[in-house]
């Protein structure tokens, strides 16, 4: 059972389209434990160890053509996971990691996400295990 779920904020202009392609708040959510980052996306599935999540930022507010939907960054090959333009957050990896194509021929350096609460999210992340240990 994951410590943490931050769900993502959809904004209401893009709920039909993306429920297109199958993401919904129900099939969407950052999951965050002591051992692992897990982002589900509809059918994507991006997945790391925590500890290779090694920066983490708040960003927004984003173009929507940038930010809405499954994204590849060309200059960087960094995955956008939007649902809103609003804020988010991106998730800066020691290692790049698969997360948009199956296979180990793409791989992201950074991941940013749209979810509902970007603070909540940025606090949990910057949680020392002692930290995680001492609130129980």
């Amino acid at each position: 059972m994951p410590a943490h779920r931050f769900a993502f904020r959809f904004d209401p202009a893009f709920r039909v389209p993306l429920a297109l392609l199958g993401i919904r708040p129900q099939t969407c959510a950052v999951l965050l434990d002591d051992a692992e980052l897990v982002i589900r996306f509809g059918r994507w599935r991006l997945r790391t160890g925590r500890a290779n999540v090694v920066d983490a930022q708040r960003g927004g507010p984003y173009h929507w053509w940038r930010a809405v939907g499954p994204h590849l960054s060309l200059a960087d090959r960094g995955v956008t996971f939007g649902t809103g333009t609003t804020a988010g957050v991106c998730l800066r990896f020691g290692t790049p990691v698969p997360g948009l194509a199956p296979g180990r021929w793409l791989r992201h350096p950074a991941a940013t996400v749209t979810v509902t609460d970007p603070d909540a999210l940025l606090a949990a992340l910057r949680r020392t295990p002692a930290d995680r240990h001492r609130s129980g």
